[in-house]
């Protein structure tokens, strides 16, 4: 595991180093989609940095809130400690400060979803590596498999050989931005969205059977319980998609992508 990386005086986090490079290649990705849309590459700039303030904010007040009887003591200490994000508070976080940044841009509306979809799963694959080289204790539970590990040298280390599910967690999202990104243009407004809900959902739901986190109802942990939630959404907003209109699928006719800017 590598915690830190020494560059000569100068030491670097590697979960921060990840965090910041899954920024960087969201951001990469939604400029890219902006251009093909019409719309001003530099709009990725604004996103990013609105996802990322709102993103730590909402993370912070997640953490505090999940653990409230360890922290209610130093409830301020808590919120601006270096320790404790919560990926789910800094989704929602991060969604509601970039949907501001949308009113303003006059952005609001389900191609900003769709828009969103791939970079998300991007982001949460690279990040996820963040959590494998760092060791911070998102590993799974006891396994003696071919391919289980321990993290000894992890910021929350371990010499018992466990599910690497920072690494399950990589693959599958890697695989789910990929295959978002290639279905960008096939499906009607906020349909995107929905399957990116599905699919996430559907990732965190089952890899939560082999990590390490305790239940907290009906057998199931609070990230499970997050992920039916997300599961549902996008299975009922699909429902409703098809039932209203009858198809799923784009209408090239009357749904033109927009040329990019300049072309």
């Amino acid at each position: 595991m590598y915690p830190e990386i020494q560059i000569g005086p100068l030491t670097l986090q590697t979960f921060g180093l990840m965090f910041a490079i899954a920024f960087l290649a969201a951001g990469a990705l939604i400029a890219k989609r902006l251009k093909e849309i019409g719309k001003p590459a530099d709009w990725a700039y604004e996103m990013g940095f609105a996802a990322l303030l709102g993103g730590i904010v909402g993370s912070r007040l997640y953490f505090v809130a999940q653990n409230y009887d360890s922290v209610k003591d130093d409830l301020l200490g808590s919120i601006f400690s270096g320790s404790g994000l919560v990926w789910y508070g800094g989704a929602i976080g991060g969604a509601l400060a970039v949907l501001l940044w949308a009113r303003y841009r006059g952005f609001l509306g389900l191609a900003l979803l769709d828009l969103a979809a791939p970079a998300l799963a991007l982001g949460y694959a690279i990040g996820r590596c963040g959590c494998q080289l760092s060791g911070d204790g998102d590993y799974g539970k006891a396994w003696d498999g071919p391919w289980a590990m321990s993290y000894p040298n992890g910021t929350v280390p371990t010499d018992q050989e466990v599910h690497p599910t920072p690494v399950y967690e990589t693959l599958a999202m890697g695989l789910g931005a990929w295959a978002l990104w290639q279905l960008r243009d096939r499906f009607q407004a906020g349909v995107l969205f929905a399957i990116y809900l599905l699919y996430a959902g559907a990732e965190r739901f089952l890899v939560e059977f082999v990590r390490r986190n305790e239940d907290v109802a009906l057998g199931l942990t609070a990230a499970q319980l997050e992920s039916l939630a997300m599961m549902l959404a996008g299975a009922i907003w699909i429902a409703a998609v098809k039932r209203r209109r009858g198809r799923l699928s784009r209408v090239p006719s009357t749904e033109p992508i927009a040329p990019a800017a300049g072309s």
